[in-house]
């Protein structure tokens, strides 16, 4: 264990070296080209879950698309859920747009710079407002995410678990001592890449590390095993049938697609109709193609509108996980037989109460709503998938049918 003087030696070498590697090393990414508090902010929300490469040009695209706070206050929601397409997570979109509103409303359109309202917008955490204060206004506020925290374990050699709210809350008053005076925005961002670039959870670059030299968990050879972290709960499996349906007459080459209920998962978003695997009693996973297609068939009929289709055979599988579900997919062709046109091509087919038996929300529970969910229907192109905003799984699914077709 260190003494005090010790460990203040420690945190000084570490602030220094840090500082002095980032002004050497540092990515050019294009939300460190300015401090504008809103793309600060755009850009720690993307990065959440999702790699740097990736979030660079839904960025650059949304920065495009909404230039301004007002710009993206006033934006119809499907417009913004469009523009966050592929990028999963979409309740960070929705509760972006929502915060965004809150600063038009409350604050004349510009993030304000206190600490106590940034917390106060709808989807700011800890971690987000700790971001927005240090790095755009270069408040001395700890930004503590799973890289930092996995620094920090490293270096100074903590063992508590990180999962635990007294450890967070450790790694935050830490994290603040350590911020040199007037160097907040630069020092955070430091810290964030050292752990993306350096620091990484498997197989840490030591030997290229700045601050190797007085890294307590690799001197003790504990750099592998640290941080310290419970297992979460696994996602729960869940299997679903999938109808692909092919139009007809004046729908030929287009696809039968539902909207979302307006609350829950994927809430508003399009998806393809499906049902779960196991719905009836005594069947699971392991359901056979025949049946599967026979129960696909008899739910269209109950739940869709007006619309009779023939199985034509199965398509392919697909996963997706969820951070609390994992979804496998098994998909089947159908050929829609006298359906009804949408007017004006990919307009609305239909808007239609559907039983929670028929229309399950993905939740895994039934509802104990007395009100039916009103699902909206319509016949898709290719052409329409520009416009409306789909979950990545059924983004794939269709790209992969419109591509063969």
């Amino acid at each position: 264990m260190q003494d005090s003087k010790e460990l203040w030696q420690s945190k000084l070498f570490f602030s220094t070296e840090l500082l002095q590697w980032y002004e050497r090393s540092k990515r050019d990414l294009p939300w460190r080209r300015h401090r504008d508090p809103y793309y600060i902010w755009i850009s720690e929300i993307m990065l959440q879950q999702t790699r740097v490469d990736t979030v660079i040009p839904y960025f650059q695209r949304f920065i495009e698309r909404f230039p301004t706070i007002q710009d993206l206050a006033e934006a119809p929601e499907e417009d913004v859920l469009k523009c966050w397409e592929g990028l999963g997570y979409y309740s960070r979109a929705r509760n972006l747009q929502a915060a965004a509103r809150q600063v038009v409303e409350r604050h004349g359109g510009a993030v304000p710079d206190n600490k106590a309202e940034v917390a106060a917008l709808k989807g700011v955490g800890p971690y987000t407002t700790g971001a927005i204060m240090s790095i755009a206004f270069n408040r001395p506020e700890p930004a503590v995410d799973g890289n930092v925290m996995r620094v920090l374990s490293r270096y100074f050699l903590i063992e508590e678990d990180i999962m635990k709210t007294a450890t967070r809350t450790l790694m935050e008053e830490l994290a603040t001592e350590l911020i040199p005076e007037g160097r907040a925005s630069d020092f955070n961002q430091a810290l964030m890449e050292l752990g993306a670039l350096v620091c990484t959870p498997k197989s840490p670059q030591c030997l290229i590390c700045p601050v190797m030299a007085r890294c307590a968990g690799r001197l003790e050879g504990a750099e592998e095993r640290l941080p310290v972290k419970s297992k979460a709960k696994p996602p729960r499996p869940e299997y679903r049938l999938v109808a692909l349906v092919e139009g007809d007459g004046e729908n030929a080459g287009r696809v039968l697609v539902r909207r979302r209920p307006d609350t829950g998962l994927l809430a508003r978003m399009w998806e393809l109709p499906h049902i779960p695997a196991d719905a009836a009693p005594g069947e699971g996973a392991g359901l056979p193609d025949g049946p599967a297609m026979d129960r696909l068939t008899a739910a269209l009929v109950e739940a869709g509108p007006g619309v009779m289709a023939r199985p034509v055979g199965p398509f392919l599988n697909a996963e997706h996980t969820f951070s609390h579900i994992h979804w496998n997919l098994r998909v089947f062709r159908f050929s829609a037989e006298n359906a009804p046109a949408a007017k004006g091509g990919g307009a609305v087919l239909a808007a239609v109460a559907e039983s929670a038996a028929a229309y399950d929300a993905g939740s895994g529970a039934a509802s104990t709503s007395a009100a039916e969910p009103l699902v909206e229907y319509r016949w898709i192109t290719r052409e329409d998938m520009d416009s409306l905003a789909f979950p990545n799984v059924f983004l794939r699914i269709l790209n992969r049918h419109f591509e063969e077709a």
